[in-house]
């Protein structure tokens, strides 16, 4: 078995050459704890510490209650203005949010007609105003139909709608985010490491001294893969027990060992592209700009920053070579949903199917480039 030995002695010449680099190995750990944490707690979806302003003009019970049903964490305490300060207000950026009451709201209520809520918004601030809108009259509603049910009047709605949240109870929003975070990076360091580690073999000259020992391209590439990989894969179980699960409290419901094996998979996949990147690429600079082709469409259309089913069908067929798509998949039913191995198989063999497809393309142009080389 002489092809082993080579492929695990080149590979430790790579571990080395990466962990004794102390500028690498800081970017690696800060990558998978410090980057993880601030993508999944700073980056959010919801409605957070949005600034409200009351105007209110009837100083009537609903409106106080539902001026008191806007509190932290999706709303500042709302502040009380008079209608001539909106515009001012608005203009300066003080408030993200103006509620207006107009005067005898709640008589109209009681009367049964429809009186009219003044919303004014900012909406520079465009994701904020836009869940925030809705935020504001799902609670304004709500407020109402409680305030006439409890007056003894009946409610407009005919149906009530009672809402039971799966695998997420409270809605968390960085739950989500922290696994689509450490994809995303598992990604990125990756291709980074792998490509790199090619190139910089072809500028520095020694893929020369390559060509003259006894080893076959297969040997050079599977050794880049399985040395950059176990790097990358003891930093996501360390960043998956520390940040994900310690610092995030996200709980993972399912099998740790099938969730490694399918990281294990994905690996395989992701490093398979960087060995084809850095191939195609002559310089680190090419390399560097085949990057932004490749992997920001890939953390984009997998699904970690919209659904896949909402995009385009051109797109999301296209999203069928994207191994990062499948993980999503396979890491979601394992760590929210507890799925086990019949569950998650069909994601599982698309990542080991790509990645050998994309060996496989990378070993052809690899042998073709060392020939031309030679």
């Amino acid at each position: 078995m002489k092809w082993v030995r080579h492929i695990f002695w080149l590979g430790t010449k790579e571990l080395r050459a990466v962990l004794t680099d102390p500028m690498m190995v800081f970017l690696i750990l800060f990558m998978f704890s410090g980057m993880v944490y601030l993508q999944a707690s700073a980056v959010t979806e919801n409605v957070n510490n949005a600034s409200l302003a009351i105007v209110d003009e009837d100083n009537s019970l609903v409106s106080r209650r539902i001026a008191n049903a806007f509190f932290p964490p999706n709303f500042q305490r709302p502040d009380y203005i008079e209608a001539d300060d909106v515009t001012g207000a608005m203009a300066d950026g003080r408030y993200l949010f103006v509620l207006s009451f107009p005067p005898n709201f709640e008589r109209d209520l009681r009367r049964g007609w429809q009186p009219t809520l003044y919303l004014d918004v900012d909406a520079t601030a465009m994701m904020q105003a836009g869940l925030g809108d809705g935020y504001i009259q799902s609670i304004v509603a709500a407020e109402i139909t409680d305030f006439l049910q409890s007056d003894g009047a009946s409610s407009d709605s005919p149906v009530a709608l009672q809402t039971r949240r799966a695998f997420n109870p409270n809605g968390t929003q960085r739950w989500f985010q922290a696994i689509s975070a450490v994809l995303d990076f598992l990604s990125l360091v990756t291709i980074i490491l792998v490509g790199a580690a090619l190139i910089r073999e072809r500028e520095h000259g020694t893929i020369e001294h390559l060509l003259v020992m006894p080893l076959t391209a297969t040997e050079v590439a599977l050794a880049k893969i399985w040395a950059n990989g176990l790097i990358i894969l003891v930093a996501f179980s360390g960043s998956l027990t520390l940040v994900v699960e310690g610092l995030l409290g996200v709980p993972v419901a399912g099998s740790r060992g099938l969730l490694m094996f399918g990281a294990a998979a994905f690996l395989f996949a992701q490093a398979s592209i960087g060995i084809l990147l850095g191939i195609v690429a002559r310089s680190m600079a090419q390399f560097a700009l085949l990057m932004l082709l490749v992997v920001l469409p890939m953390m984009m259309l997998s699904g970690g920053m919209s659904p896949v089913e909402s995009q385009p069908n051109g797109v999301r067929q296209f999203t069928w070579l994207f191994p990062s798509r499948h993980f999503l998949s396979f890491s979601h039913a394992i760590v929210f949903r507890g799925a086990d191995l019949t569950l998650v198989c069909g994601d599982l063999l698309r990542l080991l199917g790509l990645g050998s497809a994309y060996l496989v393309i990378s070993l052809t142009l690899f042998r073709r480039s060392l020939s031309a080389s030679g």
